[in-house]
């Protein structure tokens, strides 16, 4: 459950990089930006321009980009020096304790019994009671199995024979995290808005405790640079140990061994400035090589998109072509399959004998491998994808943790693909019998064909991706059925049709863990939330665009205004400059403070 509950989840991901001058055709750097959130509307994000009429000390803001509801500052943008762009760095940063708890409200640390830290804390409710939560904490921090379902059932353990004392009541977790440590990520953001050099943003970059972020960034005056931020866990390497210390595991509590000891110092975190190679990629994958420098953690994307993003740039070069505004844009939006690469080889040398069936395997003779809205072969081989998933894994996979189909089960069937008696091929179902990889592909582009014949008709030359792979976006509050329709139709836009997929550039991702009356489906389930490119040489030439629009009143004509663009993969001129700014205004409202 803690994975969910702090926003993680399938496809949750984010693209960024940042080109040099030496490969652009203004000779300026370029920096791309688009964090992969939920399907939400209204979206969390806000486009702003925020200026101090004079810039001073009490007002030094002159910065533009993508703020996030409820934070102040701009996250993702860039003033008149330096821009950067945030995305997620997946770190490592909690670990779950198992305590030993006693009848009288103690717990062991190191032989000894301490007191539990106990308070009540009280959350008002407009309209209703209030909510009394009564919390216990270890030195570790707040216990969860008090409150989660999932773990309770670690008090009902047993009880070891040598458990030091009496009155052992049984087991408890506690959960420790970064996210509960104070910390000044707020004051790192508004550093960042008024950054002029690199050392600015390593400053600013060592104020952010949690979440943890990957900050690209790029200044006027020609240099690119990435800092990793954020309070990353020192754990100690214990010889000997009964489990892992690394944070794969829970850790014993009443060992103090285990503790944390700190945080990995900011000037020990990974960063670089100026790489030779002249660009630079953050997109989710492992930012060190296994063992070099400080543990950061273990739950890397697998690192399909940064390759690929890495690739196009370095395409570019080699044909000496200079990177633009437009190209940057058009590596944003690439849809190759990265699956479709790795698994199609495999399913064209497959025997079909039947008819039916080899007329959907042929789509993808001569299939370029993009995942497009208009593609018969792109929704084929999705629905081949997710029944391979399910036949290969559901049977070896307790309830609840079928795979997603996000970059790390594309790696895993790339470690089993050349393996065709792998024990994970086999249908624990089935008495007697044992399957091999072919059969299991064969099955699967069965199961496809006749699954799209139900669902997009006989004939697989009239099938779309956009058919199947659609954006529903939907208001949390007033979605549903719980409103009239006319309300419905008014909150939640109608569905989109989008290209792309899961561990695409383009991650518009598709949960393979929901199926409806024997189908996969391709809903939209996370998504590029905004997408900027920002054009160091003219920084009026910069582009943007938000999922939704810039409003998050459902009467607004501004609400939902940019979605059909956001789904195209176009954007909107971004003017910064206070001329710019004053030609392209369409409307100005004006806040005044009451007299």
């Amino acid at each position: 459950a803690v994975p969910e509950l702090v926003g993680q989840g399938a496809g949750i991901g984010s693209n960024s990089f940042v080109v040099s001058g030496d490969l652009t055709a203004s000779g300026a750097p370029l920096l791309a930006v688009d964090p992969h959130l939920g399907a939400t509307v209204p979206g969390p994000w806000y486009q702003v321009g925020l200026h101090c009429r004079d810039i001073q000390q009490l007002c030094p803001f002159d910065a533009a980009g993508f703020g996030f509801a409820g934070l102040p500052g701009v996250l993702s943008g860039h003033n008149a020096d330096v821009a950067w762009g945030l995305t997620s760095l997946p770190a490592d940063v909690t670990d779950l304790f198992l305590e030993r708890v006693f009848d009288d409200g103690t717990y062991e640390r190191d032989g000894l019994r301490v007191e539990l830290d106990r308070r009540t804390e009280t959350i008002k409710v407009n309209g209703g009671a209030d909510v009394r939560l009564d919390i216990a904490e270890t030195s570790h921090g707040p216990i969860l199995s008090d409150v989660l379902p999932e773990l309770r059932s670690v008090r009902l353990a047993p009880v070891p024979d040598d458990a030091p004392g009496v009155g052992l009541r049984g087991f408890a977790v506690a959960i420790s995290s970064a996210a509960l440590a104070p910390g000044r990520t707020l004051e790192g953001i508004l550093a960042l808005d008024v950054a002029k050099t690199p050392d600015d943003v390593t400053a600013a970059a060592a104020m952010f405790g949690a979440p943890t972020f990957n900050i690209v960034y790029a200044t006027t005056g020609g240099d690119i640079g990435y800092e990793a931020a954020g309070q990353i866990p020192q754990r100690s390497r214990i010889a000997g140990a009964q489990v892992p210390s690394d944070g794969t595991w829970p850790r014993p509590g009443w060992e103090s061994s285990y503790d944390w000891a700190g945080f990995v110092a900011p000037q020990d975190l990974p960063r670089t400035r100026n790489p030779e190679r002249g660009y630079l990629v953050a997109a989710n994958q492992a930012v060190l090589p296994e063992g070099d420098g400080p543990a950061l953690g273990h739950e890397w994307d697998a690192g399909y998109r940064s390759q690929r993003i890495g690739e196009l740039i370095e395409g570019l070069a080699k044909a000496g072509t200079p990177m633009t505004v437009e190209t940057s844009e058009r590596i944003q939006n690439d849809v190759v399959n990265p699956t479709a690469q790795l698994l199609v080889p495999y399913l064209l040398d497959l025997d079909v004998e039947d008819d039916f069936v080899r007329q959907g395997v042929d789509l993808l003779r001569g299939w370029d491998s993009e995942q497009a809205a208009d593609s018969a072969a792109a929704a084929y081989f999705a629905s081949v994808w997710g029944n391979l998933l399910q036949l290969t894994f559901w049977d070896d996979m307790p309830e609840g943790f079928e795979p997603d189909g996000d970059s790390r089960w594309i790696q895993m069937v790339a470690d089993l693909i050349d393996d065709p008696q792998n024990p994970w091929w086999d249908d624990r179902s089935t008495i007697n019998v044992v399957e091999s990889r072919d059969e299991v592909l064969l099955q699967a582009v069965t199961d496809a064909r006749l699954q799209l014949t139900v669902r997009l008709g006989k004939d697989p030359s009239r099938w779309e991706w956009s058919m199947l792979h659609k954006v529903e976006l939907e208001h949390p509050v007033l979605g549903g059925t719980r409103v009239p329709a006319p309300v419905n139709l008014l909150a939640n836009p109608r569905p989109i049709a989008v290209d792309g997929g899961s561990g695409h550039v383009d991650a518009t991702a598709w949960d393979a863990r929901i199926w409806e009356d024997g189908h996969p489906m391709f809903t939209v389930s996370s998504l590029p939330s905004m997408r900027m490119v920002v054009d160091l040489g003219d920084l009026d030439a910069s582009t943007w665009v938000n999922l939704t629009g810039i409003s998050g009143h459902p009467g607004s004509v501004h609400y939902t205004d940019q979605l059909k663009a956001w789904a195209q993969g176009r954007s909107y001129p971004w003017p910064f400059s206070p001329d710019a700014v004053r030609e392209a205004t369409t409307d100005t409202r004006r806040l005044q403070p009451l007299d």
